[in-house]
């Protein structure tokens, strides 16, 4: 990867209440027309440095938003956006993140169940080389926080490949466990299930960017 030395994103914290109008700057107020458009743009600052924008001052002051408020509340807009679309491929990113630093042991040993199923039944399709745990957070960490300068299809393609290899493992841990554990086995399989959507959403928007479609 091409992280280097000081690209990790802010430690997370508790954000401020969400303020709608501190998008109205360059939002155009609380209308949801106008939040998306800010959602958008600040997918694009982070991951094209705000070269598409027509006003500097706009990747400025969501740079003064994540600092007061913290990443929170810029993830916050892009959550209700369509999964096939640039806020909406960082929104997966952001939850992937967030809930691989949330449980990193757990998350570790479904990836270690789930990348021995994927070796022996060659399972995981594709070129991307499943990263591990720690792997995934550091650049996640470096797309949103602006400072990632890889390939993003490549890193899209990575991430879709660590959710199916984590459902994989999940998957595995459930059929174990199902007859000790019945419900803990549903609610594994659950997530495992969301999370070969994400996958699929990720190689979406892959797919997409190297189109040059994903907006």
């Amino acid at each position: 990867m091409n992280e280097g030395p000081g690209t990790r994103a802010p430690r997370p914290h508790k954000p401020l209440p969400f303020a709608p109008a501190d998008f109205e700057p360059f939002a155009g107020g609380t209308d949801p027309a106008r939040v998306s458009e800010a959602a958008h743009l600040a997918a694009r600052a982070l991951v094209r440095g705000g070269r598409e924008s027509n006003d500097p001052a706009i990747t400025k002051r969501l740079v003064k938003l994540a600092d007061r408020q913290g990443l929170e509340a810029i993830a916050e807009m892009w959550a209700a956006s369509p999964a096939r679309s640039l806020p909406g491929a960082l929104w997966r990113l952001y939850a992937l993140r967030a809930a691989t630093l949330q449980d990193p042991e757990g998350i570790s040993i479904f990836f270690r169940a789930g990348q021995h199923r994927a070796q022996v039944a060659n399972a995981v399709a594709g070129v991307a080389e499943p990263p591990g745990a720690e792997e995934i957070t550091t650049m996640a960490d470096a797309i949103l926080s602006g400072a990632f300068d890889g390939d993003f299809d490549v890193a899209l393609e990575r991430s879709a490949a660590f959710c199916r290899v984590v459902a994989l493992g999940q998957a595995t841990v459930a059929v174990e466990r199902k007859a000790a554990h019945p419900e803990h086995a549903q609610v594994l399989n659950q997530k495992a299930h969301q999370l070969v959507r994400t996958a699929e959403d990720l190689e979406g928007a892959a797919a997409s960017w190297r189109k040059g479609e994903l907006d």
